[in-house]
């Protein structure tokens, strides 16, 4: 069980600021809206900290798009919903510009690259699916099994509320393992968009194999691919550069998002 509890809390309370403006060719009053910022939680997801953003800009559309779901754009790239919001940044934003410029929509919304989400039930549903599967690499799915409703209830209202106690007080019991081994395979996705078309990739991957802690190093050596060709990297999460030498196990209890995957961005130098 993650013990470094000041860890735990620092990397809860990692926030972004953002500017979000409204797409100009969508703005409908003579006078375009002023920019909204906003500081909102590294760990959470935009469906869960946008109402305001919404009602903001919403006024300023023609009528008939004030029911349309709102998406987000930055330099061309939808924002996928589904992804934490410090997922997001840490993968698009190479020069670490803050306050982080987004650009808001409500037409044309684009289906054939973001999920719809119509409401935040959707997002509770993906955070359970990612929470499940992420047990069953790590214990067979046997704790999400055991979990009671409740439990399942103070996960999401704790990240939804953001209440570092409530979440955690559940989340807890998911990162018990046995002192030896770890967990079973450590939950992880690997986004690498400038090697590979896929959009993250992940494989089964051991805390310990051989009594030898496996570090982020030996988990990139399994991905067979050559990190190096686009020259010098940094593995990056919740925008922190990682060592190498790292144990998977401690990252996974400490580093995990609140759907206990490890979310690992390989990040090059800007040229």
């Amino acid at each position: 069980m993650a013990e470094d509890r000041e860890i735990l809390r620092e990397i809860w309370e990692g926030r972004l600021p953002i500017c979000f403006t409204l797409a100009t060719e969508e703005v409908s009053t003579p006078i375009a809206p002023d920019p909204f910022y906003l500081m909102v939680p590294r760990l959470t997801y935009f469906p869960l900290v946008t109402d305001k953003v919404r009602r903001h800009f919403v006024r300023c559309v023609v009528p008939e798009k004030h029911d349309n779901e709102m998406w987000l754009e930055f330099e061309r790239h939808p924002l996928k919903w589904h992804y934490p919001i410090g997922l997001l940044y840490d993968l698009f934003v190479t020069n670490s510009e803050l306050p982080w410029q987004i650009t808001v929509h409500f037409d044309k919304y684009p289906d054939n690259k973001l999920l719809k989400c119509p409401s935040k039930d959707v997002v509770e549903s993906h955070l359970m699916h990612s929470l499940k599967e992420a047990d069953a690499l790590k214990h067979k799915n046997h704790i999400m099994a055991l979990m009671q409703e409740r439990d399942h209830k103070q996960l999401w209202l704790g990240l939804l509320h953001d209440r570092f106690d409530q979440f955690w007080s559940a989340n807890r019991k998911l990162m018990e393992h046995s002192a030896e081994d770890g967990f079973r395979y450590i939950p992880f996705r690997l986004y690498v968009p400038q090697l590979t078309s896929k959009p993250f990739v992940q494989y089964l991957v051991k805390p310990v194999e051989n009594e030898k802690k496996l570090v982020v190093e030996d988990l990139l050596q399994r991905a067979n691919l050559n990190f190096e060709s686009k020259g010098p990297f940094q593995v990056v999460i919740h925008g922190i550069d990682i060592p190498l030498e790292t144990p998977l196990q401690w990252i996974s209890e400490h580093l995990s998002y609140p759907d206990n995957f490890l979310h690992l961005c390989i990040r090059y130098s800007p040229t």
